[in-house]
């Protein structure tokens, strides 16, 4: 793989003095994801359907025998932030062990400059925290460089993360399996970065295949199995260039809105539903939950009325949940997940391409519900939707939706493998009409597991 060839050879030049410890490096990779379908369902327990992009992460992990962890993120002082960083490995711990999540979130996202390192140094503290690791008597040096966009809803956190705890698993002799280094991963953005993401892009990260789509169900990470993209089709990511957050505050609100439609659902049925609101049917919140949900709710008055929820999931007293919508799409859009992947098997089995077209409006439906019901759209990814769907089946795009935690980022499409230009028309389009050029994600890797890892003597 050219990226790795190009990362080796960058260990051995530029970035050779940086290796000051001990013993061989270890090499990683963690390729980011693209969300075919599922998205933000996830953390309500929906099925997802994902893939890995070309671009990764990298790491290159040497112990030390100074009891520090360095780290160094190559290339996002082009981003504005300080690309190195020193942590004594005391600063982990207070009278009581390990410093608590909290303190680590304050500690390493005190300056702005430097906030990425609570997603390397992150992972390893859960480690530490969650007993995985008993002791540290060596520090690290940690040496980074991912491909992967920031903020174009593609997961660059995540595989910043898998890639680090990948390192971590081989370097230190773990024997992590890939479930629980994705969760370990979960987290480290959880509890540490404090983004309350669901477990899907982790998962893809570590154990989806080159060219292939995982089907991931969220209770809390149960894999369904690789399908194969039909034959004479791909799909492309078109970046719209307005950056995604999973810690912004739409996302937070859609979040928290399903969770407290949820509540009120177990409130009135007296049901647990296995701990996941995509376990209610869409038949069944029809008939019983609907109408009981307020379509809006000031979060004073659900705290009042039914109180708080998890110790990830804040309610904000003043803000306005938009409930009703925001419990609708992951029910709806974990039914869409399971029909779209079975018009997939239909499509890879019979070579129907009617299959496809079916398939293509569920994509469109999930777009729509994002943006109306869950509150997650942007004229931007709107506008890439709308040129994709004005191509239509006759210019080789079958479907297309916003991706991830929406607000900007990535919109997925499913293409004819011969309508690359197609695309390429949408793209120039769409940056003569926003001023902004998009970049496409084209290709398809490994994952952190079928990568596995290198090493390299310097």
């Amino acid at each position: 793989m050219r990226d790795v060839k190009e990362f080796e050879a960058l260990i051995r030049g530029e970035a050779k003095s940086f290796f000051d410890g001990f013993g061989d490096v270890v090499i990683t990779r963690a390729p980011g994801r693209i969300d075919v379908m599922g998205g933000v369902a996830d953390y309500s327990g929906s099925v997802v359907l994902e893939g890995n992009i070309a671009e990764a992460c990298m790491t290159a992990i040497q112990l030390r025998s100074v009891r520090s962890v360095k780290v160094w993120s190559y290339g996002v002082e082009r981003e504005g932030m300080q690309a190195t960083f020193e942590l004594p490995l005391d600063a982990l711990c207070d009278a009581s062990g390990w410093i608590a999540y909290e303190r680590a979130r304050e500690l390493l996202k005190r300056e702005q400059k430097t906030s990425w390192v609570a997603y390397p140094i992150g992972v390893l503290l859960v480690l530490l925290r969650e007993g995985v690791i008993k002791s540290l008597p060596f520090g690290f040096n940690i040496f980074i460089r991912s491909d992967v966009p920031m903020g174009a809803g593609v997961s660059s956190s995540a595989a910043i993360e898998v890639s680090t705890m990948m390192a971590l698993n081989v370097i230190l002799e773990l024997n992590l399996d890939g479930l629980r280094l994705a969760r370990l991963c979960q987290m480290a953005e959880n509890h540490v970065v404090g983004a309350p993401c669901g477990i899907m892009d982790q998962v893809t990260s570590a154990l989806c295949e080159e060219g292939k789509l995982i089907a991931i169900k969220c209770q809390p990470h149960e894999l369904l199995g690789m399908h194969e993209i039909p034959k004479g089709c791909m799909v492309i990511g078109i970046d719209s260039k307005v950056k995604h957050a999973v810690g912004g505050r739409r996302y937070r609100r859609a979040r928290v809105g399903a969770f407290m439609g949820f509540k009120i659902i177990r409130e009135v049925s007296k049901m647990d539903y296995g701990g996941y609101l995509c376990n209610v049917s869409t038949r069944e919140y029809v008939e019983r939950f609907r109408k009981l949900l307020p379509s809006k709710m000031r979060g004073y008055e659900f705290l009042r009325e039914y109180g708080g929820i998890d110790d990830v999931t804040e309610v904000e007293p003043n803000e306005v949940y938009s409930v009703r919508g925001c419990t609708e799409h992951p029910i709806y859009e974990n039914e869409r997940v399971q029909r779209f992947i079975k018009l997939l098997d239909e499509a890879n089995r019979s070579g129907d391409e009617r299959y496809l077209v079916m398939a293509g409006k569920l994509m469109y439906a999930s777009h729509w519900s994002y943006s109306k019901r869950a509150g997650l759209g942007c004229k931007e990814t709107d506008l890439i939707v709308k040129l994709a769907r004005g191509c239509g089946v006759e210019r080789g795009v079958y479907g297309a939706k916003i991706t991830g935690g929406g607000c900007g980022g990535t919109v997925v499409l499913l293409i004819r493998e011969d309508s690359f230009g197609t695309v390429e028309w949408i793209a120039d389009e769409y940056q003569k009409l926003s001023g902004m050029k998009p970049t496409l994600f084209t290709g398809t890797s490994m994952g952190a597991f079928q990568f596995g890892h290198r090493r390299v003597k310097l």
